[in-house]
């Protein structure tokens, strides 16, 4: 049984990889990050697992080709789902050339080159990351019943069975398939559940799709989660719309912490922050957090 359980994000799918040798990377990954912020050597092995399920969001799927420009110029134009999300996601950022000149109108890596300026991000860097964010969310997202996306959340619902643990750590899309697998296993009860980086608020494109679905705008914490923690960087814009206890209620805690993010939207970044490492102190018998390291004042 491990205490801790890690649902990843975006941008973990290792091509040819054996899943259970990926999760273990993984884990390790992430058991550093978090020790780190803790002020701790190690966790120890046994006290972190990660449920791990990008391979089903690729099986019979290409792996894409090209560079960073041509990735977002396929997506926007072969791929009516991930299109259609970029859409949203570019709305809910309210950026002023893109709407005035219809949205889509300009290339989608125009239109990401501008959201990185306003967050002064690395454009190269942005545009393939969102090229992955577009993809891979858009796939599990397809429809309520799709293939890729029960068994993404069946994936993350065995480890939550399997493993019973205290706390829930999930970063990124991995926030959404732990908010349904946790809806889906109401027998397996939690502590605490930390989502960092989330994009569960994210209208239309994500926050209307959940399951189970809103109702009067607004959903609810799983029943079984007894505490739920929400970390969002400022820099981050995946983490949109803030804050999310304005369409979740049942978050108890919201959380802004600069983290150095843009080496980037990375979970071992939001696992060495001294927020992340506060919410799970208590329930891993830490008395004394040091100040996370990567933390950083917000820059102007």
């Amino acid at each position: 049984m491990s205490r801790i359980v890690a649902v990843h994000g975006v941008g973990n799918h290792v091509r040819g990889g054996r899943p259970d040798a990926v999760a273990e990377a993984v884990a390790a990954d992430w058991s550093a990050g978090l020790a780190a912020g803790l002020g701790l050597a190690s966790l120890g092995k046994a006290d972190l697992t990660c449920a791990y399920y990008a391979h089903h969001l690729y099986r019979g799927k290409p792996v894409a080709q090209g560079t960073d420009d041509q990735a977002l110029d396929r997506l926007a134009t072969t791929d009516p789902d991930a299109a259609a999300l970029a859409e949203m996601w570019l709305d809910a950022h309210e950026l002023p050339e893109v709407v005035a000149q219809g949205r889509l109108t300009v290339p989608l890596r125009h239109a990401v080159d501008m959201l990185a300026r306003r967050f002064s991000l690395d454009g190269r860097l942005t545009r393939l990351f969102m090229a992955l964010v577009f993809r891979e969310v858009a796939t599990y997202l397809k429809a309520p019943d799709a293939p890729a996306r029960q068994a993404a959340r069946d994936e993350v619902g065995g480890v939550l069975d399997r493993e019973r643990p205290t706390v829930v750590l999930a970063h990124s899309l991995g926030s959404v398939v732990a908010y349904e697998a946790l809806h889906a296993r109401r027998d397996v009860e939690i502590d605490l559940l930390v989502t960092m980086g989330s994009p569960l608020a994210l209208r239309h494109g994500v926050f209307e799709r959940l399951t189970p679905a809103p109702v009067n705008g607004l959903s609810e914490r799983p029943p079984n989660v007894r505490r739920w923690v929400n970390v969002a960087d400022p820099g981050d814009p995946v983490a949109i719309l803030r804050p999310l206890s304005r369409w979740f209620p049942g978050v108890d805690l919201d959380l802004t912490d600069s983290i150095n993010l843009f080496d980037f939207h990375l979970a071992a970044n939001y696992l060495r922050s001294a927020a992340v490492a506060a919410a799970v102190a208590p329930y891993l018998g830490v008395a004394d957090v040091p100040p996370s390291p990567s933390t950083r004042a917000p820059t102007e």
